[in-house]
């Protein structure tokens, strides 16, 4: 889809690993410049060497709060406007709910869920104004069944699908469309903190996807014509469900 995405400013959280970086890449390839939000300042400032000036790179800590609220303003200011948004930064916690610390349980809970609700709400402003938009969140399989081995993580998922089917809802009428990709297990980060046993589990089956298959899915949603959204994606690996 080289040039699909000519002229566009996307911005995307977490994008320095994972799904986020691949989707970053991807959007670069389809002609966008991208704005790469990321507490990581030295992973941004390496990728903004490999991947050219078309990266922005913008460090902010999402789980402050004060830094947090600077996103859409300094990437207003470094890339002239906005015109998608990849809600992706995540963590996650997994394991029976009495062995979870509550200090993990509110960190999760607030960048899976408050945060990226307030990155939603501030980007709004600015695509009202010029009545177009495209919002991805980076939902998870675990949005649609109630995974036993994750109940926290899980349950933010549950929350975010709500947040982006509403919202969806609401903004359409200003040329916005708002969707979520639900992704089943994808190889990142965030399967460090997977029981070890249904990681070992899931490698041995093949049931695991890659990032870059995650942004190739992003790709298609952004790249469809303006009267369709593509509200949901749910994808996971064929052999998930043996």
């Amino acid at each position: 889809m080289t040039g699909a995405l000519e002229g566009k400013v996307a911005v995307v959280t977490g994008a320095a690993s994972g799904i986020g970086l691949a989707s970053t890449e991807a959007m670069l390839a389809a002609g966008a410049r991208v704005v790469m939000v990321d507490r990581d300042a030295a992973a941004l400032k390496s990728h903004h060497g490999r991947l050219g000036d078309a990266a922005i790179p913008l460090r902010i800590d999402l789980l402050d709060p004060k830094d947090c609220a600077t996103l859409v303003p300094q990437a207003l200011a470094l890339a002239g406007r906005i015109d998608i948004l990849h809600a992706n930064a995540g963590i996650y916690v997994g394991g029976d709910l009495v062995d979870a610390a509550n200090a993990d349980i509110d960190r999760m809970l607030h960048l899976n869920v408050n945060v990226v609700m307030k990155n939603v709400h501030d980007v709004l402003t600015p695509m009202i104004a010029q009545r177009s938009g495209d919002i991805v969140v980076t939902s998870s399989l675990a949005a649609h069944f109630p995974t036993p081995w994750e109940p926290v993580y899980a349950s933010s998922k549950w929350a975010i699908n709500c947040f982006v089917q509403t919202v969806r809802r609401q903004v359409f009428k200003h040329g916005i469309r708002v969707g979520s990709i639900s992704p089943g297990p994808v190889i990142s980060a965030l399967l460090a903190d997977w029981p070890a046993d249904k990681l070992q589990e899931a490698r041995a089956s093949g049931s695991l996807l890659e990032a870059r298959e995650v942004a190739e899915v992003v790709l298609f949603m952004l790249t469809r014509p303006r009267g369709m959204t593509i509200r949901d994606v749910v994808m996971l690996p064929t052999n998930f469900d043996l």
